[in-house]
């Protein structure tokens, strides 16, 4: 990381947040070549097969590097910072359509430590990443013979690189050269360098590490379908229960209206519209809530916006670059944070609008950087590329206080003066009605249990591909799906809050706004539990690390998709609940 300007308040926050998208290419990341021109080639990391995550540098193992020790160009980002990029150069000497023919280029003395070093790393089934003009390079470190006695180094990197005019379209890494390794031998480390004219189109060389036949699987297109049918179905069926109740319900009160006060009091009076008084109640923890539902809205904003960008540029392209414009999205939608969350609270009667602000801002930093510090800790101890240095925190938390904050702070503002006013359709009482007893599975504690099944049985598969690109070896590039499939749980959820809530209204409990908030929040309870039958049945990961790594970060993103969901779920509903409040005569 380059050193953070000094320059105070705006201007600070400012080149913060640029540093978080990824660079304007300059330098050799223009992408263009003269003949004879220098061609870097960075060993990034290296690490065991089954753990994606478990990575170190590659020169932890006992490697030598190349006899060159200057280079024109470094580049690193803030999202190749987070995500345990550490590129160092190789030292080959490698110049744009010079072949190279086969030539030693360092030396290894092997010695009983680096000879173990290195059988630990070929028996946990260690492979590493090079790069060549950002496009990677996969090798193994070495194997074993059929009896597991004898351990063997690949010493020999053969190179073809493929070539379209002055750009680089297509980088191929065949590893020979087996060794036996034997302690206190020398081996020698060989490489060469092949290239050839190709038909690749540069703006299509990315297509090869892409797996069409996995993300556009017939399955793939069949759960899409069949969330959508879901969809269609569920929207056709509440809309005909709510209408035809609702017909049935608006005629019973006016029916009401019509009696005189004796026959009312004979009546059997029940139903959504004796809560009247008391729907509109400010929530209990109003200051917590307010805050999540704040959240909740930006994080829905920013897996918008960052899905639309995903569909248009080639994030995947650009090392980090699905990080830093997520980070970049995230502090510029803070004002979204502020709006709705000041809103909610002012409407609810709040007064402390200013811890409600700090608590608004840094709820979901605090649990992201919560997490990450924990897991930092033992990546520390396991001397991991994963590590987060000190610069780049001190980085995140600037951006938390200079960016985030302030700008949470002027979307507080617009939503307390914009729509803070309480303009419910009914008067709240002074006295809550107390609650009749209702039968079991009208509980609110059942009604949140059982709400999240349905949104995340529209979006689990999806999660099984979404899984298999962060945790295994596939680039996710279908964000086409993703957005349908955002859209989906979306409506879904809407739906099914809206029929849990009408339910609950119905049995004359009014504490509609935690209930909607966690009915459509319980889908991570579901997505959290599939993340562990993923892990001990989809993939082959081990130790403490990796297993702490996996779980720690799948539950953030369980817990903010279940803080997203949430507010969806209560956004709906409350309009639904203002709807049907406004539409019926109340004394």
């Amino acid at each position: 990381m380059r050193p953070l300007p000094g320059a105070p308040g705006v201007a600070a926050a400012a080149a913060l947040l640029l540093l978080l998208l990824p660079r304007a290419r300059a330098d050799e990341h223009e992408h263009t070549y003269q003949d004879k021109e220098e061609v870097v080639l960075w060993m990034n990391t290296v690490g065991p097969y089954h753990n994606r995550q478990e990575t170190y540098k590659y020169f932890s193992l006992p490697f030598c590097v190349g006899s060159k020790k200057s280079i024109s160009h470094y580049h690193e980002t803030l999202g190749e910072a987070l995500q345990g990029v550490e590129l160092e150069f190789s030292g080959l000497d490698i110049k744009f359509k010079d072949d190279v023919m086969p030539a030693t280029y360092c030396e290894i003395d092997l010695d009983k430590e680096k000879r173990d070093a290195f059988v630990y790393a070929i028996k946990n089934h260690y492979w590493y990443q090079m790069y060549i003009d950002d496009l990677p390079i996969w090798g193994i470190v070495g194997e074993a013979d059929e009896n597991g006695e004898d351990y063997y180094l690949w010493t020999y990197k053969k190179l073809e690189i493929g070539f379209n005019g002055n750009r680089i379209v297509d980088v191929n890494l065949t590893s020979e050269g087996k060794v036996k390794l034997v302690p206190n031998t020398k081996i020698q480390m060989s490489y060469s360098v092949k290239w050839k004219k190709s038909d690749v189109k540069f703006e299509d060389r990315f297509d090869k590490y892409l797996d069409p036949s996995f993300f556009q699987h017939r399955i793939h297109w069949f759960s899409i379908f069949n969330s959508f049918m879901m969809v269609i179905f569920l929207v056709g069926l509440v809309s005909m229960i709510l209408m035809r109740t609702l017909r049935k319900d608006y005629a019973r009160y006016s029916k009401e209206e019509e009696m005189d006060d004796m026959d009312r009091d004979l009546g059997d009076e029940y139903g959504w519209k004796q809560v009247h008084g008391d729907v509109f109640r400010p929530s209990s923890h109003p200051l917590i809530f307010s805050s999540l539902i704040g959240s909740g809205c930006q994080i829905f904003a920013v897996s918008f916006i960052v899905i639309i960008v995903a569909m248009i540029e080639d994030l995947y392209t650009e090392r980090g670059s699905m990080l830093s414009t997520a980070i970049f999205v995230y502090a510029a939608t803070s004002p979204v944070n502020g709006y709705f969350g000041g809103s909610l609270y002012a409407r609810q009667g709040g007064r402390r609008w200013i811890k409600q602000m700090f608590i608004g801002a840094f709820l979901i930093p605090a649990m992201v950087c919560g997490t990450a510090f924990f897991i930092n800790f033992i990546a520390i101890y396991y001397h991991a590329s994963r590590a987060i240095p000190f610069g780049t925190m001190v980085a995140v938390c600037c951006i938390c206080f200079f960016v985030i904050l302030p700008l949470n702070l002027v979307g507080t503002i617009l939503g307390r003066n914009l729509s803070g006013q309480p303009n419910f359709p009914c008067r709240v009482n002074a006295v809550p009605r107390p609650i009749p007893e209702k039968k079991w599975f009208m509980e609110p504690a059942v009604i949140v249990c059982l709400g999240g099944i349905l949104p995340f049985g529209s979006i689990f598969i999806e999660m099984y591909f979404i899984f298999t690109s962060f945790w295994a070896y596939k680039i996710y590039y279908v964000y086409g799906f993703m957005m349908l499939v955002l859209v989906i749980l979306c409506i879904v959820t809407v739906c099914v809050t809206i029929v849990c809530t009408y339910f609950l209204l119905n049995a004359e409990d009014y504490r509609w706004q935690w209930t909607s908030f966690l009915s459509a929040a319980s889908t991570a309870i579901y997505v959290y539990m599939y993340s562990f039958y993923y892990y001990f049945f989809k993939t082959k990961m081990y130790g403490l690390f990796q297993t702490s790594f996996y779980f720690g970060y799948m539950a953030v993103f369980s817990t903010a998709l279940g803080i997203m969901c949430g507010a969806i779920g209560y956004m709906g509903t409350s309009a639904f609940v203002r709807k049907i409040y406004t539409n019926v005569k109340i004394d």
